[in-house]
C-alpha cells in the first residue's frame, strides 16, 4: 500500500481540482458527516442542478463504464475526486444511492433497456434513487422480508412495508426487495424491483429521530403496480443482486478513509471547553487520533485490494465496524467536553446532533452483529454460526 498519488492519480487529482475551482465555491459548510442531513426542495434542487453540472464536466459516475457515460476510472480515481470534492461548497449528496448502488447494479445486473432508461437519467441528476430493504421485522436479517409481489397478468402487485429509508420523500425511483416466493427458503424467494416512488399505493411517512430531524422514512406499499420489465435480475434471484449493492455501501461507509470526522474538529471541541490543558483529555484526544488513523489506513487497505481485484470483498465490514465503534465513541467525548451545554438540540448544534446520531451506524448497512459474523466467516473462515431456519422454507418460518 502506498499512500502517495501515483503519477496519473496525481494528474487525475489536478485536472479534478482545477474544474472544482472553475465551478465550485470553496470552503464547505460544517455537517454532521455521518447521517443524511434534512433536506427541503431547495437542496434537492441544487443537488440536481451540481449533479447535472458534474455530468456535463465529464464528473458523474468516475468508476462507470464509459459505454454507460462513465469514465471508466478505478476506486481510487473516485476516492481522490472525492476528497477534492470535499473541500469545496457543494450541495448534499442525495445521489449517493444512485450513483454508488444502484447505477452500479444496473450496470451489472440490469437489461440493456434498463441500462438505457435509467443511467443517463442518474448520471444527469433527473432520477434520484433510494434503497427499499429493511422492514420493521427485517434489518440485520435482511432475508425475512415479508413485503410481497405477487404476479399480476404481466406484472406484479406490490404489499408491504420498508423503514429507515434515506431519500424516500425526494426520490424518483426506489431499489425494492420483495418476496416472491413462500414456499422455498428465505434465500431463493426474494427478487429485485425498480419502483416508481410516485406511483398510486406508495406512502412516505418521515421518521422524527432524537435529534429532531427526520433524515430517514417509511414507506408503505399498498396495492403498487410494477411491471415486469421493472423486475432486475431473475425471479428469486435478488438475494444474491441485493449483496452486491450491500457489499457497494458497505464499501463506501468502511473504506477509503472515514472522512466524516476530523480529529482536528475534536482538538476544537477540547479547546473550545478549555480542556487541553487537563492530561487525560488529552490522552483520551491522542488514543481517538490513533483510532480514526487506523481507520483511515484500514480503509486504505481495502481500497488497495478493490483497486486490484475490481470488486469489494467482505474485509470492509472490518472497516464499518471500526469506524461504527469510533464515531461513537468520538462524538461522545466531544459532546461532553461541552458539560450541560450538551444537551441544548438547536440549529446551531452539532455535537449534541453528531452524538445522537452516531449510535446509528452501528445499525446502518448492516448492525454490528451482522458484521463480525461475516468478519468470522468469511474473512476469518470461522465456522459459521447455527442457523435453524437456514434450509426451512419461508411460509414455515411465518407459521411458527
Amino acid at each position: 500500500m502506498d499512500l502517495r498519488d501515483a503519477p496519473e492519480q496525481a494528474a487525475f487529482r489536478a485536472r479534478a481540482r482545477e474544474w472544482l475551482q472553475a465551478n465550485a465555491t470553496a470552503g464547505g459548510p460544517r455537517t454532521t458527516g455521518l447521517l443524511n442531513e434534512p433536506l427541503d426542495e431547495t437542496d434537492v434542487e441544487a443537488a440536481r442542478e451540481w449533479q447535472a453540472r458534474k455530468a456535463e464536466g465529464g464528473w458523474a459516475g468516475i468508476t462507470w463504464p464509459r459505454e454507460h457515460g462513465g469514465q471508466g476510472l478505478g476506486v481510487l480515481d473516485q476516492v481522490v475526486w472525492a476528497q477534492e470534492e470535499r473541500r469545496f461548497r457543494t450541495p448534499p449528496d442525495v445521489f449517493f444511492v444512485g450513483i454508488g448502488v444502484c447505477g452500479p447494479l444496473l450496470i451489472h445486473h440490469g437489461t440493456p433497456e434498463q441500462q438505457a432508461r435509467h443511467l443517463p437519467e442518474i448520471l444527469r441528476g433527473r432520477e434520484l434513487w433510494c434503497q427499499l430493504f429493511s422492514e420493521p421485522g427485517a434489518g440485520s436479517d435482511l432475508a425475512a422480508v415479508r413485503t410481497v409481489a405477487r404476479r399480476d397478468g404481466d406484472g406484479w402487485t406490490v404489499d408491504g412495508q420498508k423503514v429507515w429509508t434515506s431519500f424516500a420523500r425526494q426520490a424518483d425511483r426506489g431499489l425494492l426487495l420483495a418476496r416472491t416466493d413462500e414456499k422455498v427458503r428465505k434465500y431463493d424467494g426474494l427478487t429485485l424491483f425498480s419502483v416508481d416512488m410516485h406511483a398510486p399505493g406508495v406512502e412516505v411517512r418521515p421518521i422524527r429521530q432524537l435529534s429532531g430531524r427526520s433524515p430517514f422514512n417509511q414507506v408503505f406499499l399498498d396495492g403498487v403496480a410494477v411491471r415486469d420489465e421493472d423486475r432486475i435480475g431473475p425471479v428469486g434471484g435478488g438475494w444474491r443482486v441485493a449483496m452486491s449493492a450491500l457489499a457497494d455501501e458497505r464499501t463506501s461507509v468502511g473504506a477509503g478513509g472515514y472522512e466524516g470526522l476530523a480529529w482536528e474538529e475534536l482538538a476544537d471541541a477540547a479547546r473550545a471547553a478549555g480542556a487541553l490543558g487537563d492530561p487525560l483529555v488529552r490522552q483520551r484526544l491522542a488514543a481517538l487520533h490513533v483510532r480514526l488513523k487506523a481507520i483511515e489506513y484500514t480503509g486504505w487497505r481495502a481500497l488497495t485490494a478493490i483497486a486490484r481485484d475490481g470488486r469489494p470483498g467482505p474485509e470492509s465490514s472490518v472497516g464499518k465496524l471500526a469506524v461504527a465503534l469510533a464515531m461513537q465513541d468520538a462524538t461522545e467525548f466531544a459532546h461532553g467536553l461541552a458539560g450541560a451545554g450538551g444537551a441544548v438540540l438547536d440549529d446551531d448544534a452539532y455535537w449534541p446532533v453528531a452524538w445522537l446520531e452516531a449510535r446509528a451506524l452501528r445499525i446502518v448497512s448492516g448492525s454490528d452483529e451482522i458484521q463480525r459474523n461475516i468478519i468470522g466467516e468469511q474473512v476469518l473462515r470461522l465456522p459459521p454460526e447455527p442457523r435453524l431456519d437456514k434450509d426451512v422454507p419461508f411460509n414455515r418460518l411465518r407459521a411458527g
